[in-house]
């Protein structure tokens, strides 16, 4: 110790109080004399150390009160301590010691509670020496409680795991407890000498008495009950030097029930009566039971049995409240058991909730998706039927337009015409309009033809279509009958206003230039007009009366429109040099009203 502060009185703070606490670290189970002598220096150093050193000091002054057996002040100080530190490791090292704590006490829920919560927190735990401590502590504690079969599992798990020696001894112990209760220790001893000597070389003189008692038990049961006695006796200063009460009270209650049997009963009655003493205050059940059955026993063997009843009702509540503790036991493991294990179905309901919830998410992404890829695909479809539908109604209207329409005028054709003129006329008869028919054909345009060639032929037809469509209206229909032949159906127009738009027709045919197709030529038409009036509302009768006038112009000179005025006088005609029969005739003063017409219209 002398050494130890020279070394350390050179360092600066922060770094004695480091040295000091892994010295108390090291001792503090193997020599409790040092370690009380460290923890004083550590607590008059509590000041000047870190956040750090100060929560480790305080560990460390928990672990001596619990080692003393003052168990519910453990706990409390090492609950706070864990609400209050925010080092997971330091959570554990102390949750790990409130857990034994509590186990010592005999608070066995508490421990097994602690252990759950404490042990969820062994990944985070990078040293695996305080893992392998929490481990060693659940494995105490579940043989504590009844559960050997757990507690050899975990002291085995740690032996596997390569653990300090020091953390090895400890996991022995547990283990050959756990084998003792079970029934199966190894008929050699040599597996159990060395784990005493493992466990001297690390001056763990606690486990070592500790896995002493088992052999002691071990040798009773085969017979050896004076090496049992002796390898007691011969160590107790040595498990008084310990002040681990729970330990002095077990071996002092074993080596009574072993002086007992051997029928030495001053000395088995001196060692009860310790173990009733010390073991009532550390609530050391069955020690104290023991030393109780002792204490009746040697009353009975000396005939007091005044003294006899009274150690063996003592004896009978100590073990009743025993075999309560062993039931509390197995009750607070069967209730943690059962608390945990709903936990666990409560955590798989919360999974298989959120699992389920993930895959409503997923599906309702996933539905989500499917309904835009689904919109998308009609307004692409739509699209594609609206693009062929407008596709469909252009070639429709197209070829309807070529059906309809004279591909070299642009005006319309033979059938066309019909279609539309019988239409006129039908809506005209039942109104009472009266309607008029021009009907004209070039003249000698088959000479045009002949001696210009028939581009030019087709140049003219072109223009005619042109001078036709500038004189009629909307409501009028103009059609290309077939050649060179033309008609115009007027709507609402009486005969003489057809002769009138029939003669300038006729005047802006002669008046067209030729001089584009590089030829000059004079285009003349013959004109034959009728109306509704005198023909009637049948397309048939209204044609073939002014196709017989036109033929009449061309009779008469070509160049001139001839109209229709009933069977009685069948025609009048116009043109140059034309005269209409009488000078009084209605037609000659059409024609010179024409005349002085000219392209007004």
């Amino acid at each position: 110790m002398a050494a130890a502060a020279s070394a350390t009185a050179a360092v600066a703070p922060s770094g004695r109080v480091d040295a000091l606490l892994q010295q108390a670290e090291q001792v503090k189970s193997s020599e409790p004399k040092v370690f009380q002598q460290l923890l004083q220096q550590l607590q008059r150093e509590r000041e000047r150390a870190t956040t750090a050193q100060r929560e480790h000091i305080e560990y460390l002054i928990i672990y001596d009160v619990a080692f003393q057996g003052q168990y519910e002040k453990a706990t409390a100080r090492a609950h706070a301590l864990i609400e209050r530190t925010q080092d997971p490791e330091m959570k554990f090292r102390t949750g790990v010691l409130i857990a034994n704590t509590s186990t010592l006490g005999r608070k066995f829920t508490e421990s097994l509670r602690l252990l759950e919560t404490t042990l969820t927190l062994v990944d985070q735990v990078k040293s695996k020496e305080l893992r392998h401590q929490g481990l060693g502590v659940a494995a105490f504690t579940y043989g504590q409680v009844g559960q050997h079969q757990l507690a050899l599992r975990y002291a085995e798990r740690i032996l596997e795991d390569a653990p300090q020696p020091r953390t090895q001894c400890f996991a022995n112990q547990v283990k050959f407890d756990a084998l003792n209760s079970l029934g199966t220790l190894p008929r050699q001893d040599d597996s159990i000498l060395q784990a005493i000597e493992q466990c001297r070389s690390q001056h763990e003189i606690a486990a070592v008495n500790t896995i002493r008692v088992t052999l002691a038990k071990k040798w009773a049961n085969e017979g050896k009950r004076n090496a049992a006695i002796e390898l007691l006796r011969s160590n107790l200063r040595e498990v008084e030097a310990t002040r681990f009460a729970y330990l002095i009270a077990q071996v002092k209650a074993l080596i009574a029930e072993l002086l007992l049997d051997k029928g030495d009963l001053g000395a088995a009655e001196s060692f009860a009566s310790d173990t009733i003493a010390q073991g009532g205050s550390d609530g050391n059940m069955p020690s104290l039971a023991s030393a109780y059955r002792t204490m009746y026993r040697i009353a009975e063997a000396r005939d007091d049995s005044d003294q006899a009843l009274v150690y063996f009702r003592r004896y009978a509540e100590v073990d009743k409240a025993y075999l309560n503790e062993v039931k509390a036991r197995e009750l607070a493991y069967q209730i943690v058991r059962q608390e945990t294990l709903e936990k666990s179905q409560q955590i798989q309901r919360l999974d298989s909730q959120n699992q389920l919830l993930k895959l409503q998410r997923k599906v309702e992404q996933q539905a989500a998706q499917n309904t835009r890829l689904i919109i998308v695909l009609l307004v692409l479809l739509l699209a594609t039927i609206a693009y062929w539908a407008y596709k469909t109604k252009r070639v429709q209207m197209s070829l309807k337009h070529l059906a309809e329409t004279d591909a070299l005028t642009g005006i319309c054709n033979r059938h066309h015409f019909t279609q539309l003129a019988e239409r006129t006329l039908k809506q005209c008869e039942r109104s009472g309009e009266e309607v008029a028919v021009i009907m004209f054909d070039l003249d000698h345009f088959k000479s045009i033809n002949d001696r210009f060639g028939h581009p030019a032929g087709d140049w003219v037809l072109r223009q005619v279509g042109l001078v036709c469509q500038s004189l009629c209206r909307r409501i009028d229909v103009l059609g290309r009958l077939g050649g060179e032949e033309f008609a115009m159906l007027m709507y609402g127009c009486d005969l003489r206003s057809a002769i009138r738009l029939a003669e300038d027709c006729r005047a802006r045919l002669t008046a067209i230039d030729t001089s584009e197709t590089g030829h000059r030529f004079i285009v003349t038409a013959s004109f034959g007009v009728t109306s509704t009036a005198v023909s009637g509302y049948m397309l048939e009768r209204l044609l073939s009366d002014a196709d017989r006038m036109l033929y009449q112009s061309k009779e008469r000179g070509r160049n001139r429109v001839a109209a229709y005025r009933g069977a009685a006088e069948e025609w009048r005609e116009s043109g140059p040099g034309a005269d209409w029969p009488g000078p009084d005739d209605e037609p000659s003063l059409v024609v010179q009203a024409e005349r002085s017409f000219g392209h007004a219209r």
